[in-house]
């Protein structure tokens, strides 16, 4: 089977990104698939193009690698710009490479026009991949403001769901907002997974001072999305609170880590810690040695539905998560007593619950046994690269698509 993804920001584990695409390609090829990527440059990825448009092989994972830097440190007008681009030059290929399937990987919900070009001019087969609910998403974030913009997003997603063979969604979140809205379509849930073998064997990394330290850590974009700001209200609380000791680690880049790390410095804030992006094999053994795992968003309902790569990871490191949304993260993390669910705009809370871990009360060493369990059971990469893989060849055999 040839499979052909557009997926706009894929790494592989020497970069700062998840790596399911990377991972699920590394699967299909030893089974002895075809898999050819299109992508661009992200700024959290490790892959570079040297050309406008740079042809590669990783791992046999055929890359068309299009030099357009994404970040999102980037203004949303530059990032809809590159979006565009990166749309562009994916029909061409979505006409002239060889495929049995297609599969389109948004956001950016532009992704999906050369999966319609793949299969109303290649006569390809297409699956269209939802990681987030766009364009609704952009909407309660107030990202996308502009009427007829929303308007023509609307109708995009209506036709990616209803010209694709099958939708797959990153949780079962997304599955029920399909659902709710397009009942007729078939829509599977594969979610984002733990890498049991990198993230659950203990890691050879030395990370110094840090391991002797009680810290809670977060790893990821520093934004708005992601409630950054409630992490370090809660950093102060705890130095309020004279539980300077307690220290909330954060590793990662965004648009909002110059201002927190300005705000620390100002109101001499030590307990909140920044550290660079770093590749996945040395990031596991911070998380390895952390006391909990903070996976907070912004307080909005359409985040209710999000599969974050650090909640599989944190579960693979066996280290029980603090999360801020109300669906099916939450339904998860209490049914398999794995985390704990918070209010995303009172920091206190948060840091009275670090104060009780930190303190012993609470036993987080069972809830981590818990945790490694569930991701083995339910979340592992070869599991749900299979689960993905049977997707594509269901679609490759029905012939009324």
């Amino acid at each position: 089977m040839k499979i052909l993804y557009f997926y706009q920001y894929f790494s592989t584990t020497q970069g700062s990104w998840g790596t399911r695409i990377y991972e699920f390609a590394k699967n299909w090829i030893k089974q002895g698939h075809s898999v050819t990527i299109v992508t661009s440059v992200f700024d959290k990825s490790d892959v570079i193009a040297r050309k406008f448009v740079d042809s590669q092989v990783i791992e046999g994972i055929n890359l068309k690698i299009i030099r357009i830097k994404v970040s999102n440190r980037q203004k949303f007008i530059k990032r809809i710009w590159t979006w565009l681009v990166y749309m562009v030059v994916s029909c061409f290929y979505a006409i002239i490479l060889p495929a049995d399937i297609v599969v389109a990987s948004s956001g950016p919900i532009t992704v999906g026009i050369p999966g319609l070009i793949a299969k109303y001019l290649g006569g390809k087969k297409f699956v269209f991949e939802v990681r987030d609910i766009w364009p609704q998403g952009a909407i309660e974030l107030g990202l996308l403001k502009n009427k007829i913009l929303i308007k023509i997003a609307y109708w995009l997603e209506k036709l990616y769901y209803m010209a694709a063979s099958c939708i797959v969604a990153l949780s079962p979140g997304m599955v029920d907002d399909i659902l709710r809205r397009y009942p007729d379509r078939k829509v599977v849930s594969i979610p984002n997974f733990a890498n049991i073998a990198l993230f659950s064997e203990r890691s050879p990394f030395d990370i110094g001072e840090y391991r002797n330290k009680k810290y809670a850590i977060y790893t990821g974009n520093i934004g708005a999305v992601n409630n950054s700001d409630w992490l370090y209200k809660a950093a102060k609380v705890l130095k309020e609170k004279n539980r300077g000791d307690i220290s909330i680690l954060i590793i990662g880049d965004g648009q909002f880590r110059a201002l927190l790390q300005a705000k620390a410095r100002e109101n001499n804030i030590n307990n909140i810690i920044f550290l660079d992006l770093m590749p996945k094999k040395i990031l596991v053994a911070y998380l390895q040695y952390a006391m909990v795992s903070l996976v907070p968003l912004k307080g909005i309902p359409i985040l209710d539905t999000s599969s974050p790569n650090k909640l599989f990871e944190s579960l693979a490191a066996g280290i029980p998560v603090i999360q801020n949304t109300n669906g099916w993260i939450k339904t998860l993390l209490e049914k398999y007593r794995v985390g704990f669910t918070l209010d995303p705009n009172n920091a206190e809370p948060l840091a009275d619950l670090l104060i009780e871990i930190a303190e012993g009360t609470i036993d987080i060493k069972s809830m981590g046994v818990r945790a490694r369990k569930i991701a083995q059971e339910q979340f592992d990469k070869d599991y749900l690269s299979e689960k993905m893989l049977a997707v594509l060849e269901e679609v490759i055999l029905n012939k009324r698509d």
